[in-house]
Parts: structure tokens; C-alpha cells; sequence
């Protein structure tokens, strides 16, 4: 199934949505954040204590894949394996462009 997905500029209202998300009983290890770019990615999934798009929900091949991708290339893979069709993780691709952060339930 689908992870249902919010978008975000700002960090503090992940936060904010992840806290709301939590007091109304979803796990964090359902949460997932994703931006373009890694260190912030890394600094809201830390600070959310949610989770990043890594290697325990990609397959070898595109964990391998993704070393030498570039990271459009990089974030499409992850949002496909993900889940999302090759058109859905080309637009969240280009909203993280836009400097978006997704916030992602899987269920």
C-alpha cells in the first residue's frame, strides 16, 4: 500500500505534524522525512525521531544503484521503491527540488 505523504517548507511544522501524528497513535517507525537534501533529512528525522528512506527499505540493487546515481536520479529510485509510481515519485522529486520536505506514513 501507498504511504500517505505530506509536504512541508518548514521544519518545525514537520514536527509539529509528526507530534499531532503521534498523539493520535500512529508509530514513528511508520514515519518517514525525505528532502533533497541529506543533512537536512537526517537533522529532522533526528529531531522528529522518525525514520530516513534507507537501506532496510530499498533492495540491494538500488542501494547499490544510488552510489552512483545523481540525486534526483537517487530520490526517484528511493520513492519508487517506496512505493510511488515512476510519474508520482517524478513530481515529489521535483517539489524536493523546490526545497519541500516529505513527510511520508506508510500503513
Amino acid at each position: 500500500m501507498k504511504p500517505t505523504v505530506k509536504e512541508f517548507y518548514k521544519d518545525t511544522e514537520v514536527l509539529s505534524e509528526v507530534n499531532r501524528l503521534s498523539s493520535e497513535g500512529v508509530d514513528k517507525e511508520n514515519i518517514y522525512v525525505l528532502s533533497h537534501d541529506d543533512d537536512r533529512t537526517e537533522r529532522v528525522a533526528d529531531n522528529a525521531d522518525v525514520n530516513q528512506i534507507g537501506m532496510k527499505e530499498l533492495s540491494l540493487g538500488t542501494t547499490v544503484e544510488n552510489i552512483f546515481n545523481k540525486k534526483g536520479d537517487e530520490l526517484r529510485n528511493q520513492l519508487e521503491e517506496f512505493g510511488f509510481s515512476q510519474r508520482e515519485a517524478e513530481e515529489y522529486e521535483e517539489k524536493l527540488d523546490d526545497g519541500k520536505i516529505l513527510l511520508m506514513v506508510a500503513h
